[in-house]
């Protein structure tokens, strides 16, 4: 306790906040024995289900790097988005994950089991799980986001957060476009079951941002980074993404 000798209780307490968020900062990813071996087991079971009744074409999948980190971005229709897309990854994928599905008590054994990153998109301190992303991805692992956030109300674009150029830029990786058609028609928000129907899913190729390795911390970057993004994926799928001369916001992450 010698360290904080002179010191008010207000400091010491300010001190300590300090040196925590420090900390948290430095969390490395750290995939349990369970998470190892319960990914390959679901994976195994579910991905041949998934193939045969909920997906049709796949088109661009040599485009996922066979090495190294890199960050998926798609774009978010439905809950069948995310195993679609894992059903048809030859590697094996993390994806930032809402707080909601560790709650969830049929979701949390499968996010727990599979090595899935939480994010609580309610606290204000998203440190910890930022610092999970960065350590996956320089651990050459490969991170799934959902750049809007949430999934699509009518089917069209939201407006996407900046969070997949921060992660990017901060470790230096990749970025896969990728282009999901269909699932908001098999299950979209508003449906309670899902329907036997066929996802497109269109990989584009990875999306390399060397030239703005050194700016990982601007937010005007993180933002053309985005739209640059946003707009490839709104390719793919065949639409117009709407957003691109809003101006930035402050929950922009």
């Amino acid at each position: 306790m010698g360290y904080y000798l002179g010191m008010t209780d207000s400091e010491i307490v300010d001190k300590i906040s300090e040196e925590v968020q420090v900390i948290k900062k430095f969390i490395e990813y750290e995939e349990t024995k369970i998470a190892r071996f319960g990914y390959k087991i679901l994976h195994a079971i579910l991905a041949p289900i998934i193939k045969t009744f909920w997906i049709g074409e796949v088109i661009g999948l040599e485009n996922i790097p066979k090495t190294g980190g890199c960050i998926i971005a798609a774009n978010h229709e439905s809950y069948f988005d995310f195993l679609c897309f894992t059903a048809i990854c030859p590697r094996k994928l993390h994806y930032l994950a809402a707080e909601k599905f560790f709650r969830s008590s049929f979701w949390r054994p499968i996010m727990r089991l599979t090595g899935q990153i939480k994010v609580d998109r309610h606290s204000k301190d998203k440190e910890e799980a930022y610092g999970q992303v960065i350590s996956a991805l320089k651990q050459h692992r490969i991170i799934g986001i959902f750049p809007e956030g949430t999934r699509t109300a009518d089917g069209e674009l939201n407006r996407a957060f900046t969070g997949i150029a921060k992660f990017a830029l901060k470790a230096q990786v990749p970025i896969v476009p990728v282009g999901i058609i269909g699932t908001y028609d098999i299950m979209s928000r508003h449906d309670k079951f899902p329907r036997l129907k066929k996802a497109r899913i269109i990989l584009g190729k990875p999306m390399y941002f060397h030239h703005h390795y050194d700016k990982h911390d601007d937010k005007l970057i993180h933002r053309e980074v985005t739209n640059q993004v946003m707009r490839e994926i709104a390719n793919l799928v065949g639409k117009v993404y709407k957003h691109l001369d809003e101006e930035e916001k402050p929950h922009d992450k």
